[in-house]
């Protein structure tokens, strides 16, 4: 049996060999401090839960959905970002409905990228920007993102050479590893390059609605002429502890959309009608569990990064996210340091290399489990002697 090509191309999924070394470590009974994926720990609110509920017992939730996502979801959608950002849809042309926003960004490859050409990918990253572009046959560009920097792309050191045989440009902001966030000046260049290079410009969003002491993400459909070039892709999973609901929506520029729906059409048949219908629910009305979900996370933010600071770090507080992005003590590379943490404190971080090679020298840790867990975790990385040289 000959696997394709492709396959030998991808390396395995980050957190695939994460959970393995995890269930290797608590099948011999060790007690492991779990700082790595980003998946939220607290319930989903009981409003969108009951609204499953419902929706369950509507026989017309149980047949196949519209490939595009019903109409319901779609306008609860454009409304939710004429709240948030201002910003217009047309739901019957701009919104469509994702299986998650992880499927959605995927599949944008195999809808722009033909054998041969270049996504200009962040580094570090998703991982899934790299693999996607594999996947579809072309070749992905690293655009460094640098601590010097602030985290963002210098667009304008991009190789002319390279631009030509461009078709896409990946943001992500706020940023996942490294919880840098990015103002309207920048998305402002970053559309104006895209027109300029002939660019679909792709926005992940996801971590928009996780953003403390008053930060306020900014949607790159906010910027004008957005829309020709842009299209941007958002989730519940972050937003409204949704993250096995895979649930979420790609919105922006109709051309992108409709090239989208040619992939999505043939390869899958939708997101569950209950989950779209709940999802409604979650768009209308479930601030109040927002608020209190920033106040959690900031709490827990500020007990990790104050513990940090307390073995020697020097790291700022996040302005969004629910990451923290820390450099590796010098002499040591990211996983070596990772394991040492993993093996004298048994607390799981992630090495920085599994996001690229820009992402050498430094871990990310996710706020996603109860305080007394991250203080633990300090305490347990104090006695181990892990501190930063």
């Amino acid at each position: 049996m000959k696997t394709a090509k492709r396959i030998s191309n991808v390396p395995p999924y980050l957190f695939a060999r994460i959970d393995k070394k995890k269930e290797e470590l608590r099948a011999k009974g060790v007690d492991i401090i779990d700082l790595g994926v980003g998946d939220p720990d607290q319930p989903t609110p009981p409003g969108i839960v009951n609204a499953m509920k419902k929706a369950l017992d509507d026989p017309e939730s149980l047949g196949y959905p519209p490939y595009d996502g019903t109409p319901s979801f779609r306008r609860a959608v454009a409304l939710w970002y004429k709240r948030r950002f201002n910003v217009d849809l047309d739901p019957d042309r701009e919104v469509m409905s994702l299986i998650g926003s992880k499927e959605g960004i995927a599949h944008i490859f195999f809808a722009f990228i033909d054998p041969g050409d270049v996504a200009l990918i962040p580094d570090p990253c998703y991982p899934v920007y790299r693999v996607a572009t594999i996947l579809a046959g072309g070749v992905p560009h690293p655009v460094p993102l640098e601590e010097k920097n602030g985290f963002l792309p210098d667009l304008d050191s991009i190789d002319k050479k390279i631009l030509k045989k461009a078709k896409l440009l990946f943001i992500n902001y706020p940023n996942n590893p490294t919880s840098a966030v990015a103002g309207r000046d920048f998305f402002e260049k970053a559309v104006a390059f895209a027109g300029k290079h002939d660019l679909l410009l792709c926005s992940d969003l996801a971590y928009s609605e996780v953003a403390y002491e008053g930060f306020n993400p900014v949607s790159v459909l906010q910027i004008p002429g957005a829309k020709e070039v842009s299209v941007e892709f958002h989730s519940l999973s972050k937003t409204y502890n949704m993250t096995g609901w895979r649930i979420g929506m790609a919105v922006g520029s109709s051309e992108a959309i409709s090239a989208l729906s040619v992939i999505k059409t043939n390869i899958d048949s939708g997101a569950f009608k209950a989950i779209q219908m709940a999802s409604v629910k979650a768009l209308e009305d479930s601030e109040s569990s927002h608020e209190e979900m920033i106040k959690l996370y900031t709490s827990r933010r500020d007990v990790i990064i104050e513990g940090l600071r307390s073995l020697g770090w020097k790291i700022e507080n996040p302005k969004a996210t629910f990451y923290v992005w820390g450099r590796v003590p010098e002499g040591s590379t990211s996983e070596e340091f990772c394991a040492e943490v993993l093996e004298k404190a048994q607390v799981l971080l992630v090495p920085g290399s599994g996001y690229g090679e820009h992402g050498e020298g430094y871990f990310r840790i996710s706020i996603t489990v109860p305080e007394d867990r991250l203080r633990e975790a300090v305490d347990r990385m104090k006695k181990a002697g892990i501190r930063y040289k």
